[in-house]
């Protein structure tokens, strides 16, 4: 019995162990909440799976000897993104093969052909000959958020429509890619990963593509990495065009950095984050301008520029040995640079 303010008596009600009912209340409240959210983040998953799971497909290449005999050369994963046969997947999937071979879930297989590679963002595009195939969706929204959930999909060791889960653990990594150059804007999860899973989506819990697996660190526990369907994006077209992609280049690595409000009311600018300058290759066409490491592009041609990306999908429409104009914080000033880009050797 307790006193209440205005000197009743109230009576609180105990179940048979003695504890307070309300006591009780919020506890079975609190396991039907976390029920509930386990319940929705498992129906998320599922039917991510049951939408995209047909679009994936298993990846063979071999080498096809004089005798025609075709030995295994390598294996990975890969999503159908048209429904006329055309596969996005890993350079390093597909390099060094000359036969490729495509296995999707309802056990099919199709031999493939290879429209082209960019070994410097480790993308190839590949297509079979079918059509009214079953396709999965690039994402528009280049915002990937660190903790959202993502689900991972691929065949690690040839165990078709392998599904694992896990959160964005950091944005905007460099990985080196196996030509020795850098791939920026990596997305770093934590979705095991195996081998066999490169190539592989990486989804957002509305099925949605928003990156493509590419590397795991085999020393390290649950860290695994993917090409952002951003850089996609601009790949693709370039692949389907070109065989390749056709780039001039400045000679930096970068990641994207937010800006503080001091410096963005200080300069009028109209973004949050630049491009920091992370490396700067030995007699390029950065070296020859003076760009230093630290620096922040804010702009490339007066357009804003916030990550790498912003400044590859500019570079893939400009003629080497044009110069271009970079706006840059130095130190807090706000510089101007003018750089001659020269084109990378096919």
């Amino acid at each position: 019995m307790h006193a209440n303010v205005h000197g009743f008596r109230t009576r609180t009600i105990h179940n048979e162990a003695g504890i307070p009912a309300e006591t009780v209340s919020a506890e079975t409240r609190t396991h039907r909440d976390d029920a509930e959210l386990l319940d929705a983040y498992s129906r998320a998953v599922i039917n991510v799976v049951e939408s995209v799971g047909p679009a994936v497909v298993s990846v063979y290449t071999g080498k096809r000897s004089r005798e025609s005999e075709v030995e295994p050369h390598g294996s990975g994963s890969g999503f159908v993104i048209a429904p006329d046969g055309y596969i996005l997947t890993n350079s390093h999937v597909v390099s060094g093969g000359n036969k490729i071979e495509v296995a999707f879930t309802e056990g099919v297989t199709h031999e493939a052909h290879l429209i082209g590679e960019d070994q410097a963002t480790d993308m190839a595009l590949i297509r079979v000959s079918d059509t009214g195939l079953a396709h999965a969706s690039l994402s528009m929204d280049s915002e990937v958020r660190v903790g959202q959930l993502v689900i991972a999909m691929g065949n690690p060791f040839g165990f078709q429509s392998t599904v694992s889960t896990g959160v964005v653990s950091a944005i905007g990594r460099s990985l080196r890619a196996q030509n020795g150059r850098l791939i920026a804007n990596v997305i770093q999860h934590t979705a095991p990963l195996n081998p066999g899973n490169s190539g592989g989506p990486l989804l957002d819990s509305h099925g949605r593509v928003i990156g493509i697996n590419t590397a795991i660190i085999a020393a390290a526990q649950g860290i695994g990495f993917a090409i952002p369907a951003s850089t996609a994006q601009w790949v693709v077209p370039q692949l389907l065009a070109h065989g390749r992609v056709r780039r001039v280049y400045l000679g930096i690595s970068g990641r994207s950095r937010p800006l503080g409000r001091r410096l963005i009311r200080f300069h009028g600018l109209t973004q949050d984050s630049a491009c920091e300058i992370m490396s700067v290759e030995p007699a390029s066409p950065a070296a020859a301008a003076d760009l230093h490491l630290g620096d922040l592009i804010v702009a490339i041609n007066d357009k804003t520029v916030r990550t790498m990306d912003d400044i590859f999908i500019e570079l893939t429409r400009w003629p080497a040995r044009e110069p271009l104009s970079l706006t840059i914080v130095r130190r807090s000033e706000l510089v101007k640079a003018r750089v001659a880009p020269v084109e990378l050797a096919a």
